[in-house]
């Protein structure tokens, strides 16, 4: 374990060439980073989740009654112990081969199955009220962040000029406010983590899965490595964004479409900004070219520089999303919501479930059609014999008397 524990905290891969351990711990300052800090990140992972339990019950669910979020009346299905076991055990979505032999197992016919699996996935998706819930969470969260880190770093002299971030490195005495920035940060990333299993899935569930590890990763090892500075810039431009997604998502799920719109333009200007301009030109070309102007490039230095292009590839990925989304606002007319980041998915397209729904209603239309028109037929056909019976009945009166 010790030899473990050598290896890990080699100075070669954490620090530059020429700085050791023990010039760090004669670091000037109120504070210095050491990894054991990164422990209290658990800790306050712990008090967010109690927190955020608090919050979506005591003021988030209030709130989204007053804004008018409405839930969907979801069908319950009839209990089925065969068709249960096979969407618990095999899939929530079976082929038409699988639902034939269920269909033999349960005696029920071949659209009576779908019908029940589609009732049945409807019963597990997230209502309106857990969705708004969770994005008034993030959303409190986001601005409170975004608005103490800026009140922080407005008059540090790294944030005007990027290469004040290597100004002494890597002895820079950590400040406390930037300490705690990066803490709250950290074990809220932790918490988002831990309640991945039970928040909304979404469609972009495994970049949002890579994006927080990769978070995590970074706060870390900046921290470790004392990339304080620059990483407390890169939890700026991230927060800036964050906060007004969320409040869209908010008004989304409340139905107000309007402002739901305005506000997603809103953030997809300072996402486009923030994430395609501000973030590759001040953060990934000062810890890529501006860096090596104080030290020479070594392990730590690639570690580092490789996680902010994991999430500058996230951002490009997501900002094809929204460009798809603006482009069929301005040339379409409309916000389709299934190319937003934060519309919630199954394994399956809800919208096909849509059309599914809709076709079985006109399938069903269509057969009572052909009945009434059978009927209309017959109908019709019986008149018409009823007229020449009633006509030959007339001919055969008249016959006698004409003889």
């Amino acid at each position: 374990m010790e030899q473990i524990s050598q290896w890990l905290w080699k100075q070669e891969y954490w620090l530059p060439p020429g700085i050791s351990w023990e010039d760090m711990e004669k670091m000037v300052g109120s504070r210095r980073p050491l990894p054991r800090d990164l422990l209290l990140a658990l800790p306050l992972a712990l008090g967010f989740i109690m927190l955020r339990y608090a919050f979506e019950r005591c003021v988030a669910f209030p709130l989204s009654r007053v804004l008018g979020v409405k839930d969907q009346v979801r069908l319950k299905v009839t209990p089925a112990p065969n068709l249960e076991a096979f969407y618990t055990k095999n899939s929530r979505q079976p082929t038409q081969s699988e639902i034939s032999n269920l269909v033999n197992q349960c005696n029920l016919t071949h659209r009576q199955v779908e019908t029940w699996f589609r009732n049945r996935r409807n019963q597990d998706r997230p209502s309106n009220s857990k969705k708004f819930c969770e994005a008034s969470w993030r959303f409190v969260f986001y601005l409170v962040s975004f608005t103490a880190g800026f009140a922080s770093l407005i008059n540090t002299p790294w944030f005007w000029d990027q290469r004040e971030c290597w100004r002494g490195f890597p002895q820079q005495p950590i400040q406390d406010v930037h300490y705690w920035y990066y803490m709250l940060e950290l074990g809220f990333y932790w918490s988002l983590l831990l309640c991945v299993s039970v928040d909304v899935k979404r469609k972009d569930f495994k970049e949002q899965i890579v994006h927080h590890f990769a978070t995590i990763f970074l706060l870390g090892f900046s921290y470790c490595s004392n990339y304080i500075r620059i990483g407390t810039l890169v939890m700026l431009v991230h927060d800036s964004s964050d906060f007004l997604l969320e409040s869209a998502k908010m008004f989304n799920y409340a139905g107000w479409k309007k402002t739901c719109d305005s506000l997603f333009v809103i953030f997809a200007a300072v996402f486009l900004v923030t994430r395609l301009v501000v973030f590759p030109s001040k953060i990934i070309y000062t810890t890529l070219v501006l860096s090596m102007e104080v030290f020479v490039p070594f392990m730590g230095y690639y570690f580092f520089n490789a996680l902010l292009l994991v999430l500058q590839a996230l951002h490009i990925y997501w900002a094809y999303l929204i460009l798809r989304m603006i482009y069929k606002f301005l040339f379409l007319g409309k916000l389709d919501k299934d190319e937003r980041s934060d519309v919630e998915s199954d394994p399956e397209e809800e919208d096909n479930e849509e059309e599914e729904e809709k076709e079985e209603v006109h399938s069903s239309w269509r057969k009572r059609r052909v009945v009434l028109d059978s009927r209309l037929a017959m109908l019709s056909s019986s008149c018409v014999l009823n007229n020449l019976t009633n006509q030959k009945a007339d001919a055969n009166r008249r016959l006698p008397k004409a003889r």
